[in-house]
Parts: structure tokens; sequence; C-alpha cells
């Protein structure tokens, strides 16, 4: 079953989120996961807002687990985590 991942992000430093930003899309593809919604237009309606938002298709949890725990995406977050405020959620599809 496909899993989701749901990001809401606040950018406090460009420079290094940048750093982050060209490690992370590589990690993602080596596992499966594929773009549905990168940083784009966004209206929010209820709830804390983040001014930037991302959605990321993988093929199921496990993998998406695996993708987290990654050896790339951990050097990716040694980036993105400080330089940003950020929820990340995986959620199975239907």
């Amino acid at each position: 079953m496909a899993v989701y991942a749901m990001v809401h992000i606040d950018v406090h430093d460009a420079d290094e989120y940048a750093k982050y930003a060209a490690l992370a899309g590589p990690a993602v593809e080596k596992f499966g996961g594929e773009f549905l919604a990168r940083g784009g237009a966004c209206v929010h309606k209820e709830g804390k807002g983040r001014a930037r938002n991302v959605i990321i298709r993988f093929p199921d949890m496990e993998t998406a687990e695996k993708f987290y725990h990654s050896p790339d995406y951990q050097e990716a977050l040694s980036y993105g985590l400080p330089a940003a405020t950020r929820e990340y959620t995986f959620v199975e599809g239907v």
C-alpha cells in the first residue's frame, strides 16, 4: 500500500536548507519515492500553516521508514533540521 510523506516547513536559513534539498532529492529517488507536491502555492484553511509543503509517495511504509533512517537521508537532515522548523509525517494511502 502506498505511503505518503507529508512535510510542512518554515525555512530559517535558505543557504543551509539548499544543502539539505540537494541531498534529499536523490535519497527520495533511491528509495522509489516520487514528489507529488514540492513547495508550490498553498492555501491554509485551518490550523497552523507552514510556508513550504511537500508530499512524497513511497511504495509502502517499510520503504518509507528505510528511506528516513538511511545514511543518505540522515546526512541531508544534518543540514535541514537546524535550518528549518518542520513537521514530517508518514500516512498510509487508501
